[in-house]
């Protein structure tokens, strides 16, 4: 059976409409973790990360275990990390990571500390220069919340170490 070229360009149409609303919400992919976190890297002088499925997969396995409770608490694992809740919305990688970028204005290289009551090492994490291996993962909680985690080889924020 032929399709008339009328049909064929509905078709293609339809074809190209899906594909650009599975593009807006395929916000999550490997390349889109590595890309928001090279941004940040290079902001700063840094050499870029790259994504790494062994690491990858310890953070999905981490994040599988959030689902019932969506919880802010760290895994312990071998791994520098960051974790993100956020509701409301469908949070996406690059809101996780500019959440963590967003620390650097409270980070002053020149001492190497955060400000006075201010949290930056979640952003010192995502510019370490030595982690160099990424993996990210991102589930929807049974509150309907959104968590994400990202991991990070070799960890990074280590005591007495600035991270470029």
């Amino acid at each position: 059976m032929e399709l008339s070229t009328h049909a064929l360009v509905w078709v293609s149409l339809l074809l190209g409409v899906g594909m650009l609303i599975h593009g807006n919400h395929a916000q999550d992919s490997p390349q889109d973790f590595v890309d928001a976190h090279n941004t940040a890297r290079a902001e700063v002088g840094v050499g870029p990360i790259s994504w790494d499925d062994t690491v990858a997969a310890y953070a999905q396995n981490y994040a599988n275990q959030r689902i019932g409770d969506c919880s802010l608490v760290h895994s312990g694992g071998q791994y520098g990390e960051n974790i993100f809740w956020g509701s409301g919305r469908d949070y996406t990688a690059v809101d996780a990571v500019n959440s963590w970028v967003s620390e650097k204005s409270d980070y002053d290289y020149s001492t190497n500390t955060c400000a006075t009551d201010k949290v930056c090492g979640h952003y010192t994490q995502v510019v370490w220069r030595n982690s160099v291996r990424l993996g990210c993962a991102k589930v929807t909680c049974n509150s309907g919340a959104i968590f994400i985690t990202c991991n990070y080889d070799p960890a990074g924020n280590v005591v007495g170490e600035s991270p470029y």
